[in-house]
């Protein structure tokens, strides 16, 4: 980790008027990885071997102001991103908070609605590993310039949060809201509840995520379920089961199954991943296998994955 102390930047503007900015300490955080995979399949998806590596850093930074709050700042740069990717800019937030007012975060661009936050599946999304898996459910907007808001504590174990995204650019876009609510007050239990909307105007679609995990000794185990009020998109609900062998060796399974009112046909995917780790570097190997791929019976998909990430 690098880190770089007292940064300040100056600038002569008018008549030599300089104004700085103090950004205290930033550190520079990143991840060594290396992957290989393999993709084979009956659609077109058959990529066959392929090598990828971990291209990202973090620059973040906080400090306390005077009056107890706490502001902290995070920029990803990131090559190939979706976001200004001619820059390499990436995901980038400011937060402001206490523990009396609770946190408000406001995302540039990467940020998430309170509904999205919690719509991963049991499972990880084993759906979107560059399998033939179409049509996931639509997420609560989130947006670039959108905001974030953790409510201070309630009671032991219960987490509120809201969020709103802007009017964008579209046509009829509206302002869109979301809300979660988690609770952890019984040891290795975790509940979560999201809701919140997106689309434009005269065609609003609200998304809902539900869930619950729950560990106990070298055993844990997840169900989940996320779907909207859309005719077109579907219902997607997962499973995991993990197991934890030692302090180093953990396995997990996972499966998915993504259903469509308009389709007789569910997309399914199951992956299994072992996981080691040893002196900072973290070994895993994992296998995806996907069915009726695009609800097209006999359409399938199969995918292992060797990877490798250090600590350092």
């Amino acid at each position: 980790m690098n880190k770089f102390k007292k940064i300040g930047l100056t600038a002569l503007a008018g008549s030599l008027v300089a104004t700085s900015a103090f950004a205290g300490e930033l550190s520079v955080t990143g991840a060594a990885s290396m992957e290989v995979s393999n993709l084979t399949g009956t659609s077109d998806l058959s990529t066959g071997k392929g090598y990828s590596m971990g291209n990202s850093v973090v620059m973040a930074g906080s400090g306390e102001l005077d009056n107890g709050m706490t502001v902290s700042i995070s920029f990803e740069m990131d090559q190939g991103a979706a976001n200004n990717s001619a820059l390499g800019f990436d995901n980038h937030s400011v937060s402001i908070g206490s523990d009396a007012l609770g946190t408000l975060v406001l995302s540039g661009h990467g940020g998430s609605s309170a509904q999205s936050a919690m719509d991963t599946t049991a499972a990880g999304d084993l759906w979107n590993n560059t399998l033939g898996i179409t049509s996931n459910p639509a997420a609560a907007a989130a947006g670039n310039n959108s905001l974030f808001y953790t409510l201070p504590s309630i009671m032991d174990g219960v987490t509120v949060t809201a969020s709103m995204s802007p009017r964008g650019a579209v046509a009829n876009q509206p302002t869109h809201t979301s809300y979660g609510v988690s609770y952890t007050g019984v040891e290795g239990l975790t509940l979560n509840y999201g809701k919140g909307d997106s689309g434009v105007v005269g065609s609003k679609v609200e998304s809902t995520t539900m869930s619950a995990s729950y560990a106990v000794g070298s055993f844990s185990a997840g169900y989940s379920v996320t779907d909207d009020n859309s005719s077109t998109s579907p219902e997607i609900v997962g499973i995991q089961l993990g197991y934890t062998v030692s302090d180093d060796l953990s396995v997990t399974y996972g499966q998915e199954t993504i259903s469509r009112n308009t389709s007789g046909l569910d997309q399914e995917v199951e992956g299994l991943t072992v996981s080691y780790t040893t002196g900072g570097m973290t070994i895993s190997a994992k296998t995806l296998e996907s069915k009726n791929e695009g609800y097209s019976s006999g359409a399938k998909s199969e995918k292992w994955v060797l990877g490798a990430s250090f600590a350092f």
